[in-house]
């Protein structure tokens, strides 16, 4: 009796150790989460960030045992999202889901936004990336990306392509590949990427680039042709589609899905999250859906996801200046 009374304090004591040693942060990480999760995205509901979004939802809340909320705050570059997140209680709670530009490019764009990415935000992980998809209608003049920036040169500012936006991916990246090649061509923004592959299906612009599930359907029903794919491999799904770095070496233009928190979110809450993240995307009924999407997985550490936004934020400074993309 008097060894288990002993052996009963001992563990009370080690516990109340454990809490002073490792402090708040400890029991915070063990409780977490102890009530439901709002994932904030900058885009409305429909997006391949809102669909990867409520996949990963659904599989966290199984995790955890607790309600993942998407919670959709299009506009403004992602100023109206990332403003609410770092506005939020810095404990895990509240978890902001962009996509890459809006972190990396954005603040180059837009230089008058009311939160800082960089120091309002701390990086988790990044979830998945996936590869553009220049398209034109099947009847243009330009069979190659060789052809295209051939004729861009002779007519500069002729060609014209559609975007979902200023600062959106699929506007981006078509400037990216102007950048490398050195052409100039003109941006048409729509509200949505499916607003501007109709653009292109309707004549109303040359091309677009767009993410694979939504440039597959459109290729597979004749309606569209691929150009290029702006990975440095040829995709599964567009075997025969060569890249932009075929002609243009060493290019490569990704978009990617990543989670953050409010700054002050501690330490070992934000590890847990990439954790958890990290077999989450193991899991094989994962992977499939995301190469349904066109997404390879990635789960990157905190540290290799902040270098990776230090890297291209910087290089992304470059293409704004040099393109005249700023927007006061």
């Amino acid at each position: 009796m008097h060894c288990a009374i002993t052996l009963r304090r001992f563990g009370v004591t080690l516990v109340s150790t454990l809490v002073v040693l490792l402090g708040a942060p400890f029991v915070a990480a063990q409780g977490f989460p102890a009530k439901p999760v709002r994932m904030v995205l900058p885009f409305s509901p429909g997006g391949a960030t809102d669909i990867l979004a409520r996949i990963a939802g659904q599989a966290l809340s199984e995790a955890w045992g607790q309600s993942v909320i998407v919670d959709n705050r299009p506009g403004a570059g992602g100023a109206i999202a990332g403003s609410l997140v770092t506005r939020a209680n810095p404990d895990g709670h509240t978890l902001y889901m962009p996509s890459g530009t809006i972190v990396t490019a954005n603040p180059h764009i837009y230089p008058k936004l009311p939160y800082n990415p960089g120091k309002d935000l701390v990086p988790i992980t990044n979830l998945a990336s996936s590869p553009q998809v220049i398209v034109v209608q099947p009847g243009f003049a330009a069979r190659t990306v060789k052809d295209l920036i051939a004729m861009a040169k002779a007519k500069p500012k002729t060609i014209t392509f559609s975007s979902a936006g200023v600062g959106s991916q699929t506007h981006l990246a078509a400037e990216s590949l102007a950048f490398a090649a050195g052409i100039d061509a003109t941006h048409v923004p729509y509200k949505s990427g499916g607003l501007a592959a109709n653009a292109v299906l309707s004549g109303e612009v040359n091309l677009t680039t767009a993410n694979v599930p939504v440039a597959v359907g459109h290729i597979n029903q004749g309606r569209l042709r691929a150009l290029a794919v702006t990975s440095r491999a040829r995709i599964r799904q567009l075997p025969d589609v060569p890249t932009v770095a075929d002609t243009i070496p060493g290019f490569e233009n990704l978009g990617w899905w990543a989670l953050m928190a409010p700054r002050g979110t501690p330490k070992v809450v934000i590890e847990k999250i990439q954790r958890d993240v990290v077999k989450m995307l193991q899991s094989p009924d994962m992977r499939a859906r995301l190469d349904q999407l066109g997404m390879d997985p990635i789960g990157s550490s905190p540290a290799q996801f902040a270098r990776q936004l230090r890297q291209e934020s910087e290089q992304w400074a470059k293409i704004v200046r040099e393109r005249g993309l700023r927007v006061n």
